[in-house]
């Protein structure tokens, strides 16, 4: 007897390259509010990069800043998603899914696990072992933390999502305590694979998410 396979649910990808945050953030939130009006609609995966820019969860404590949040030069963003401070910039890839759990688990430390599994897969492909580190949500390799995770979920739709540091300059991150985490540095993927980029990089998420998730998706851009 054949076992019947659960379906593939529709998934909208959008790859962009370079992004303001203000108006990835803006995104977001139309689609997760036009989702929240008619659970029917698709589910969307962003991929994109960021100008340099520093985003603080609800809640994020000011110690982890190093410079005076009111008297700054730099692009600093008070959001609604979970966990401390981190930092955004070119080299690094960063992915919002918008996702009603509703048709996958409503479970939110699923979904982080989930998460963690697109990033685990993806430095699987190059042959690097991505570990969890227990009490902490995120990716590591070698105790260098490589991808942060930060979500927010209204009415089982999801916004927010991951960054995987894959060739930035890392200087931007001296400026605070990356996730209030002040015992683990943080890493690039370019430290063990030195000519990595975010172009190929791209393709290997698409193909963990569609794994990982268990989705079909859409291509939305003609470079594609």
């Amino acid at each position: 007897m054949t076992e019947t396979q659960p379906p593939k649910y529709p998934c909208l990808l959008y790859s962009r390259e370079l992004m303001p945050y203000a108006e990835a953030h803006q995104w977001q939130r139309s689609l997760v509010d036009q989702r929240i009006h008619n659970p029917d609609l698709e589910d969307v995966l962003i991929l994109l990069e960021h100008p340099p820019v520093y985003t603080l969860g609800q809640g994020s404590k000011s110690e982890f800043l190093k410079f005076d949040i009111d008297k700054n030069t730099y692009d600093v963003h008070r959001i609604e998603r979970g966990g401390e401070v981190t930092y955004h910039c070119p080299g690094q890839l960063v992915g919002y899914p918008i996702l009603n759990l509703r048709r996958y688990r409503q479970d939110l430390h699923w979904y982080l696990r989930q998460l963690e599994e697109v990033i685990i897969c993806v430095l699987a492909d190059y042959g690097l072992q991505g570990e969890r580190i227990s009490g902490f949500t995120g990716v590591w390799l070698d105790n260098r933390k490589v991808a942060a995770i930060g979500i927010k979920v209204s009415r089982w739709i999801t916004m927010h999502g991951f960054a995987l540091n894959v060739c930035p300059d890392m200087t931007g991150f001296e400026k605070i305590i990356p996730c209030g985490i002040a015992d683990k540095p943080v890493a690039k993927l370019s430290q063990w694979i030195p000519q990595i980029s975010c172009q190929e990089v791209r393709h290997h998420i698409i193909k963990a998410f569609t794994s990982v998730f268990g989705v079909e998706v859409k291509y939305m851009d003609d470079r594609y």
